[in-house]
C-alpha cells in the first residue's frame, strides 16, 4: 500500500474518482454531493489531498478545502475502491489526511460531515468529537457543496441547523502538531529570515 500527497500527475485518476463517488452514492443508497474532476484536479495540483494505491492500482483518495481564512478546514471526499474496502486502507487515508491537515493548518479547527458510520469511527479514533451544524463552518461556499445531494431540501429546511449527516470537529489545537507550529513561529520571531 502506498498513500501520499497527490500531485498534479494524478489527476488522470480523477475521472475514476469521481464516479467512485457516485456509484457509492447509489450503492449506500444516501446522500453524497458530486465531485467535479476538475475540483479533484486542483485538489491534487495544491497538494491538498491523499492518494492511495495497492499494487500501482488505484486505491482511495481524501482531500482538505479550507474555510473562513483557514479556521476551518474540512477533511472529504474520502473514497475507496470497493474491492478494498474493510482493509484499515479507508483508516490509514483519513490518518494522512488528517496529519496533512494539522501539518499545512496548525491553527484550524478540522470538521466533517457525513452519514457513514465507519467514517464517525474513524473520526471518533482520531479525536473528533460529534457537534451541531452551527458549530461547524458557517461558510456559504463550504455548504453549496451540499447542494447535489439528495438531502439538501432537509438542510435548507432547517436552515443549515441540522440534516442526516453528523457533524465532527477536532478542535485540540495544543496538539503535536499545533505545539511544533508555535515553536516555529517563536523561531521565525526570533530568528527572521532575510
Amino acid at each position: 500500500m502506498l498513500l501520499r500527497v497527490a500531485t498534479a500527475a494524478d489527476a488522470r485518476h480523477a475521472e475514476t474518482l469521481c464516479q467512485w463517488y457516485e456509484q457509492s452514492a447509489k450503492a449506500r443508497g444516501v446522500g453524497i454531493a458530486k465531485r467535479d474532476p476538475a475540483y479533484v484536479v486542483k485538489k491534487m495540483r495544491n497538494g491538498d489531498a491523499i492518494i492511495a494505491f495497492v499494487d500501482d492500482e488505484l486505491a482511495g483518495f481524501c482531500y482538505i478545502e479550507t474555510f473562513e481564512d483557514a479556521k476551518f478546514v474540512v477533511n472529504s471526499g474520502l473514497i475507496v475502491n470497493t474491492e478494498l474496502r474493510k482493509e484499515g486502507l479507508g483508516r490509514a487515508i483519513k490518518q494522512r489526511v488528517f496529519e496533512l491537515s494539522r501539518t499545512k493548518y496548525p491553527a484550524a479547527k478540522l470538521f466533517g460531515i457525513t452519514t457513514s458510520a465507519a467514517v464517525m469511527k474513524i473520526n471518533n479514533e482520531l479525536g473528533y468529537r460529534p457537534v451541531t451544524f452551527p458549530e461547524l463552518t458557517q461558510s456559504d461556499d463550504f455548504w453549496k457543496g451540499c447542494g447535489s445531494c439528495k438531502n439538501y431540501p432537509i438542510l435548507q429546511d432547517n436552515e443549515r441547523k441540522m440534516c442526516l449527516c453528523t457533524g465532527m470537529v477536532y478542535d485540540k489545537l495544543d496538539d503535536e502538531y499545533g505545539r511544533a507550529a508555535q515553536v516555529q513561529a517563536t523561531i521565525d520571531i526570533l530568528e527572521p529570515h532575510s
